[in-house]
């Protein structure tokens, strides 16, 4: 009758409320044959009523809440009501319509049901000459009571099985997201940790070579016969130099291998939400090539202040603003937020192990040479620059463009 998935144990309940009814069925069969009354209607009623409880039963369209299910119970209640008037017996059978009314009605319909049912019941025994006693009236009221509250406890208590279940299946989905989250993380950190590893030991100390076997080539004479072997030295610098450089790409945020640093700020800018957030970015002067580092800096400073914003600030608005200087290039990250006192930073802001935290931001600062500043009171929102000095165009070493 239910399509529902049951535990176990609610099956168990539905086989033996089967066999219940079935049984009373049964007995007031058995009962009017060894009686004498009626047997003969009350055997034929009693195997209609079976019949068309197995029907219903098995039924796909009996459903709870269902007009069929509605139909097939008044249909049972008519045939019930032909059985009292036959045996008193059949009042026994009205325990097993009182789960089947509050099962498959609305309960706004289910509670009538049962109570006329009741009525009914005590009606029969009355009619059928039984003594008039108080019992007679508090036994199908007391079963009635009973299998109210036994449906409508086991409902609540599915319900709120169910509203577990699909917490834990929510838990499970968000746990195993966390955890390709922070594969992803571990990933792109590691590899961000090459580039940077490269960048600043096998690039620069090519470049450095490089540097120093072009000196060396201009203070040698045309014809000596070492200036050859510097010169084939220092082409092959120049070479794994490239190579070098190549590596340092191909390991920098998939954010910025299809495109420029502002073309990956300007996705930055559209895909972060918030509760009302609306964030906007511009470039200001002319824009340069910057070195990888450079730009990976740049757009982790820039994630890094947003993903702050999103998380404490509880702002409205924010302006992230990449600016080009003569010898210098600079990120602003502004919001309107509740803001902080600097130091001490929003609740949580910097105690995670995320590395979103501002002492992340200055050491990628400082290892470019750069500088982070943050402007921020309670309530007057927050700004965050990062300043980076643009590195000179001879590639001198600490300055080079690897």
């Amino acid at each position: 009758m239910d399509s529902r998935t049951h535990p176990p144990v609610a099956v168990a309940l539905r086989l033996c409320l089967h066999a219940l009814l079935v049984g009373l069925l049964a007995l007031a069969a058995v009962r009017a044959v060894a009686d004498g009354t009626h047997p003969r209607a009350v055997v034929v009623v009693s195997g209609a009523m079976a019949a068309l409880y197995a029907a219903g039963a098995l039924a796909p369209a009996v459903q709870p809440r269902t007009r069929a299910a509605a139909l097939w119970l008044a249909a049972l209640g008519a045939v019930w009501l032909a059985l009292l008037v036959l045996s008193p017996e059949a009042l026994w059978v009205a325990f097993p319509l009182y789960f089947l009314q509050l099962h498959l009605l609305p309960t706004r319909w289910a509670l009538p049901a049962v109570a006329v049912t009741a009525a009914a019941a005590i009606a029969c025994f009355v009619l059928h000459g039984g003594p008039f006693t108080p019992g007679s009236f508090i036994g199908p009221l007391i079963g009635a009571a009973v299998a109210v509250a036994t449906v409508l406890g086991y409902e609540a208590l599915f319900r709120e099985s169910e509203r577990r279940r699909e917490l834990i299946e929510e838990l499970m989905s968000t746990r195993a997201e966390l955890a390709e989250a922070e594969r992803t993380a571990g990933t792109l950190a590691e590899r961000e940790r090459l580039a940077r590893e490269i960048h600043d030991t096998l690039a620069q100390g090519l470049s450095s070579i490089q540097l120093l076997l072009r000196a060396a080539e201009r203070t040698l004479a045309s014809d000596a016969p070492a200036t050859a072997h510097v010169r084939r030295a220092r082409e092959a610098a120049q070479e794994n130099l490239a190579e070098a450089r190549r590596f340092v790409r191909a390991l920098s945020p998939p954010d910025l291998e299809n495109g420029s640093l502002a073309a990956a700020l300007e996705r930055l800018s559209s895909r972060t939400t918030g509760s009302g957030l609306t964030v906007q970015f511009a470039v200001s002067g002319t824009p340069v090539e910057l070195p990888t580092p450079y730009e990976v800096a740049l757009l982790r400073t820039a994630q890094s202040a947003l993903a702050n914003t999103v998380r404490h600030a509880g702002a409205g608005r924010a302006e992230i603003t990449l600016s080009f200087m003569d010898t210098s290039v600079s990120l602003d990250v502004v919001d309107d937020g509740r803001g902080f006192t600097p130091g001490l930073g929003p609740v949580g802001a910097d105690q995670d192990t995320g590395g979103f935290g501002l002492p992340a931001m200055r050491a990628r600062a400082r290892s470019l040479g750069g500088t982070l500043s943050v402007e921020s009171a309670p309530g007057q929102g927050a700004a965050v620059a990062l300043t980076l000095p643009l590195p000179i165009p001879d590639g001198r070493p600490g300055q080079d463009a690897a």
